[in-house]
């Protein structure tokens, strides 16, 4: 890599290590500069705008994420554990790393239309994720065959529909479990309890099955397709 592109990288590398040690609110184009050694113009000359700056280290948050996702997906035997492989992780993302989360998700970031700089645009990194919500929900709806939600009479929306319902609904969870709502509403164990039952795994399942229909044994085959 150039010396240009090294400096480039370095402010992405700071602006990341910021976000997760100090949250989003702490990424002004100043200390990012200050922190990476060089002058507070200098950002600048690699991203135009500070939204264009925050784009590219949100990036790098949908880029880790992806990996999780991947690592999680890579040994489950089917698709519905692939789902929930890659639920959990997506919720344990969310908070794990608070800051890095709210960034990737902020509006004013995806709102690539208001906020073009001739990079790739932010909202395009979540398509990839999406895509693959969408595959694994059709390949659900494959093993289940026919059967849909619990006494449905109307054919299942397609794959992309119940995806981003799920998604949705998982992003509200991750949310509602950031901000304490669900422990509160649910009086769920505090996280040093001991051990009996993980009440995130049950609120994920209760999820899958309000979009997939409850999972039904021996509908998997060997191969998890």
């Amino acid at each position: 890599m150039d010396r240009e592109g090294s400096l480039r990288e370095r402010l992405i590398d700071v602006g990341v290590e910021l976000v997760l040690t100090q949250g989003s609110s702490s990424l002004g184009l100043r200390e990012i500069a200050r922190r990476a050694g060089v002058s507070h113009g200098a950002p600048r000359r690699y991203f135009p705008t500070h939204h264009a700056l925050l784009s590219a280290i949100a990036r790098r948050g949908f880029e880790d994420l992806a990996a999780r996702v991947g690592a999680a997906v890579a040994g489950a035997p089917s698709a519905r554990a692939q789902l929930r492989a890659a639920a959990r992780v997506y919720i344990g993302y969310a908070l794990e790393r608070r800051g890095m989360f709210e960034l990737m998700f902020r509006h004013d970031l995806l709102d690539s239309e208001r906020h073009a700089s001739g990079e790739r645009q932010l909202r395009e990194s979540t398509v990839p994720m999406f895509e693959g919500i969408v595959a694994l929900v059709a390949r659900c709806g494959a093993d289940q065959g026919t059967a849909s939600l619990p006494g449905a009479v109307a054919a299942p929306p397609p794959p992309a529909v119940t995806a981003a319902a799920l998604w949705s609904n998982l992003h509200g969870i991750a949310q509602l479990w950031a901000w304490g709502s669900l422990q509160l509403v649910l009086g769920a164990p505090a996280p040093d309890a001991p051990p009996g039952g993980d009440p995130l795994d049950r609120i994920i399942t209760a999820a899958l099955d309000a979009h997939l229909g409850p999972d039904r044994p021996g509908t998997h085959d060997a191969k998890g397709k």
